[in-house]
């Protein structure tokens, strides 16, 4: 996959690669007050997308025994993960084609569609193919949202916003399942989809009212879309992702199944990148890969995608099956991460300025490591702030990891290639998220089918779900049958947390071999009296910005 940008890392000087359009595009000048209402439809439009996953998940039950559907249920998420992972490539290319004010509006509008959709559906196979109209619209979102937060505000004004979106992922990590447990408990699982109506259409309104775009200069020639490309890049990664969410689920790794969806993925990938390498315009242009910058960020965030799974998806079972905690107590474990997470990154920028992006994320991940190692030490049973604590100290790491690395790439590019930039890196953390899923899932399921190959009893189940379930009963088993499944749960767990330090491994080897000592960030001349320069990175570009437009 090739571009025609050859522009190296060192030596950024101010030119932007798409072709200097970033460069030469006046910054608009705007006021904090006349940033508020786009700030406000930001959060509100990646509150739909933050909140998804959580409030359906609470009314499955609810759902199933409405649709029927059991065995396929799980493509509820499924198909909208596809969706949404799939289609960021094309909409980053898109909102640096042809701005990012009618991608997000397309996306916000998709998404309410798909909404409607979901709440009309008449069976379970209707709901799965309306989820992914739904996830359609939720890659415009996820991608736009982040791109216009980084072209808002200059650089030393970044972490505010991306703090303020954090705090959206947060609130609606606590809130998704409290107010799904409500709706599909006291009113009916249709509304979970269509309370998104008032608040999309208030995102939707300020979008439209608020956000105004500054002029740039016509291009010479008509703007061309590699639709060519982006259905190659749409079904190599539908078949890949499926093969890695189906993959030991659905049917076993080794069968016809996985082995043909691996082969076609392949075989995809490669036309893929014949396709992008003869595109004018490639939805993934080689220049993501080549700049060492980018491609050092999208390797370390797509491991820290991986590492996330063992919290968000076995750290649940853990406090249910190893602990005994209800479900509420459960999420609540989970939930301190997602509170320490965005108050971290909001203070990163206090260590960044004075330590380097490269260096913040190292420092932020090297704590991750060491406390992925610790989890394995919590003593059997342990108590419930025992894993607290530690999910409490990971979400401040991962907070001053994540925010610098995503504030420090999109500041290397100019703003032609930022939306195929940040689509890039969420893009990776999306696919290691799917990896993480079937790889940690794989192992812990092995170290359970080892586990109970001596178990006391038999007839026990014989994987990590079924072995959830039947603890849920406690008087199904004896005392002894049932304190030893328990280990073994708590067993699959440790090996899954041992795992993901070594995914922290992997970001933390990408960026001291990949990343240089210090971000390019591009210099633009500015309008008016630059900004200061920061003191351990290049000189803060002046970006153009959006706000309401002059007389408004």
């Amino acid at each position: 996959m090739s571009g025609t940008d050859g522009r190296s890392d060192a030596g950024t000087g101010g030119t932007d690669a798409g072709g200097g359009e970033a460069a030469a595009a006046p910054p608009a000048v705007t006021t904090p007050r006349g940033r508020r209402p786009v700030v406000a439809a930001l959060m509100l439009g990646m509150a739909l997308a933050a909140i998804d996953g959580t409030i359906v998940s609470t009314a499955v039950p609810q759902i199933v025994g409405d649709l029927g559907g059991f065995t396929v249920f799980s493509w509820l998420f499924s198909g909208y993960l596809l969706a949404v992972t799939v289609t960021l490539p094309l909409y980053g290319k898109l909102s640096d084609t042809f701005g990012r004010k009618p991608v997000l509006i397309a996306g916000i509008i998709l998404f309410l569609v798909g909404s409607v959709l979901c709440a009309a559906a008449w069976n379970m196979a209707a709901l799965i193919a309306f989820r992914i109209v739904q996830g359609l619209g939720g890659g415009a979102l996820q991608g736009t949202v982040q791109t216009i937060a980084a072209d808002l505000y200059p650089l030393k004004e970044r972490p505010r916003i991306q703090a303020k979106l954090s705090t959206v992922w947060a609130t609606s990590a606590v809130a998704g399942p409290v107010v799904g447990g409500l709706l599909a408990g006291y009113a009916d699982w249709r509304w979970i989809f269509l309370i998104n109506l008032p608040v999309g259409a208030i995102a939707l309104w300020l979008v439209v009212r608020h956000l105004h775009e500054p002029s740039r200069p016509r291009p010479t020639t008509r703007p061309t879309v590699d639709w060519a490309g982006a259905l190659a890049v749409f079904a190599t990664g539908t078949l890949l992702l499926t093969a890695l969410v189906q993959g030991g689920v659905a049917w076993p790794w080794l069968s016809a199944p996985s082995l043909g969806l691996f082969g076609a993925s392949a075989v995809l990938a490669a036309l893929t990148v014949v396709i992008e390498r003869r595109a004018a315009e490639p939805i993934i242009p080689g220049w993501v890969w080549r700049r060492r910058t980018i491609a050092s960020v999208n390797l370390a965030l797509g491991a820290m995608g991986l590492l996330m799974v063992a919290p968000t998806v076995f750290l649940p079972t853990y406090a249910q099956s190893v602990l005994g905690l209800g479900p509420i107590a459960a999420g609540f474990v989970l939930s301190v991460m997602t509170l320490s997470w965005p108050v971290s990154a909001a203070l990163s920028d206090r260590v960044y300025n004075r330590i380097g992006f490269r260096l913040t994320a190292i420092v932020g991940m090297s704590a991750a490591l060491l406390i992925l190692l610790a989890f394995p030490l919590l003593p059997y049973p342990g108590e419930p702030w025992h894993p607290a604590l530690l999910m409490l100290l990971l979400g401040a790491a991962l907070g001053l990891f994540q925010l610098p690395l995503i504030v420090g790439v999109q500041s290397t590019v100019g703003w032609a290639e930022r939306g195929t930039t940040t689509a890039s890196v969420l893009f990776c953390r999306q696919v290691g998220q799917s990896i993480g899923a079937a790889l940690f899932g794989a192992v812990a399921n092995g170290v359970m089918a080892a586990r109970l190959l001596d178990a006391p009893v038999t007839g026990l189940p014989d994987d990590l779900d079924a072995v959830a379930r039947t603890l849920e009963d406690p008087g199904a088993l004896s005392a002894a049958a049932t304190d030893y499944l328990r280990r073994a749960v708590d067993a699959a767990v440790d090996y899954v947390y041992i795992g993901a330090a070594g995914a922290a491994a992997l970001a933390l080897l990408a960026l001291i071999t990949l990343a240089p000592r210090r971000f390019p960030v591009i210099t633009e001349t500015p309008a008016a009296t630059p900004e200061p320069t920061e003191p351990t990175e290049p000189s803060e570009p002046t970006e153009p910005t959006y706000g309401t437009a002059p007389g408004r």
